[in-house]
C-alpha cells in the first residue's frame, strides 16, 4: 500500500495517541481526525499556529516519515528526516564516500540523458516540437561537462509554455513548479534516507550550502512528472493559476503519479524507492546502470 501525504493547513495541535496522528482544534479542544502513524510517508505543515507534540515526532521519525515546514509564503521551507532509517546505514555511508568520481561523471550522465528524455517525451505527448532536443541527449558526455542539461532546458521551457521563462522567482507559472519540485525533492530525500544514503552526497550537486545535493540530482529525470502536473493546472484554473488550496491539493498528488521502469508501473513514491535502491547497488559495483523512470 502506497503510504499518504498529509497536509495540515489550519491552526492544529498533533499529537500520538494509540500510534495514531490525532489532530486536535487549538480553540475549540475537539477531535478533527485521525491517521495512523505508519501510513503516512509526508506530513506538510503550513500554519502558524500548528503545535506538535515531540512524540508524535519520533513515531514520525522512526516510520522514515519526512516532516516539512512551509514558510509564510505557503512554500515548502525546512525538511525534517531521521538520522538514520536502514539497519546498514554505517556501512552504506562508508560506501557512499568511497565512491569514485569517475563513477559520479557516469552516474550524472545517466541522469541527464534520462531527464532529457523524458522532457522530450512531455512535449511530443503535448503536441509540442520534441525532435530538437535528440542533438542534446546523444551528445551527453560523461559528467556532462558540455552543460547539455542546461542548454537542453532553455529548448524546452520556451516550447513547454508558451512566452516563459524558468526563473525561481519569475512570473507564472514558475510558483507552481516550485511547490511541485519541493514536494518532489522531499520525496527523493525519503527514499534516499530509507535506502541507507546521506541526501547531502550529491554525484553532481555539491555545494556546500546544499544539504540535499543528491536529492537534488536523482530527482532530475522525474522533474517532468511535476512539468505535466502543472501543464494539467493551467488547463484546470486557467493559465496564470494561483497557489491556493486547490492548486496545492492538487500538485501534492505528485506521489501517485504512474511511473514506468523497466517496463513495470508503480505509483511515484514506490519508483523512487527502486532509483535510490539501485543508486546504492551502483555504488557498490552490484550493477552499472541505475534504474530511471520513462515518461
Amino acid at each position: 500500500m502506497i503510504k499518504r501525504t498529509i497536509y495540515i493547513g489550519n491552526p492544529a495541535y498533533l499529537k500520538l495517541q494509540d500510534r495514531q496522528l490525532k489532530v486536535i482544534d487549538p480553540d475549540s479542544k475537539t477531535a478533527k481526525g485521525s491517521i495512523p502513524v505508519e501510513d503516512i510517508a509526508i506530513l506538510l505543515l503550513d500554519h502558524f499556529r500548528i503545535t506538535i507534540t515531540n512524540q508524535l515526532m519520533v513515531q514520525l521519525q522512526g516510520n522514515n516519515c519526512i516532516i516539512i515546514s512551509c514558510d509564510a509564503h505557503h512554500m515548502p521551507f525546512a525538511y525534517m528526516l531521521p538520522i538514520y532509517s536502514h539497519s546498514e546505514y554505517s556501512q552504506r555511508l562508508r560506501t557512499q564516500l568511497e565512491a569514485s568520481e569517475p563513477l559520479k561523471k557516469a552516474l550524472w550522465k545517466q541522469l541527464v540523458i534520462q531527464k532529457i528524455k523524458n522532457q522530450q517525451n512531455l512535449l511530443q505527448k503535448e503536441g509540442k516540437p520534441f525532435n530538437h532536443l535528440n542533438k542534446f541527449w546523444e551528445n551527453v558526455k560523461s559528467g556532462d561537462t558540455s552543460n547539455m542539461e542546461g542548454r537542453a532546458a532553455q529548448n524546452y521551457w520556451k516550447y513547454l509554455f508558451m512566452d516563459f521563462k524558468r526563473e525561481r522567482f519569475g512570473t507564472p507559472p514558475n510558483h507552481l513548479l516550485n511547490y511541485g519540485y519541493a514536494i518532489l525533492r522531499s520525496i527523493v530525500a525519503r527514499a534516499l534516507s530509507g535506502s541507507g544514503l546521506h541526501p547531502s552526497l550529491g554525484v553532481f550537486h555539491k555545494n556546500k550550502y546544499n544539504p540535499y545535493g543528491l536529492a537534488d540530482d536523482i530527482m532530475e529525470p522525474y522533474r517532468p512528472y511535476v512539468d505535466k502536473m502543472v501543464v494539467n493546472c493551467t488547463f484546470r484554473y486557467g493559465e496564470n493559476p494561483e497557489l491556493n488550496k486547490e492548486t496545492k491539493s492538487y500538485l501534492l498528488n505528485i506521489a501517485t503519479q504512474d511511473v514506468t521502469i523497466n517496463n513495470v508501473t508503480r505509483p511515484l513514491m514506490i519508483a523512487v524507492n527502486t532509483t535510490t535502491a539501485s543508486l546504492y547497488k551502483c555504488y557498490s559495483g552490484e550493477i552499472r546502470n541505475l534504474k530511471l523512470p520513462v515518461f
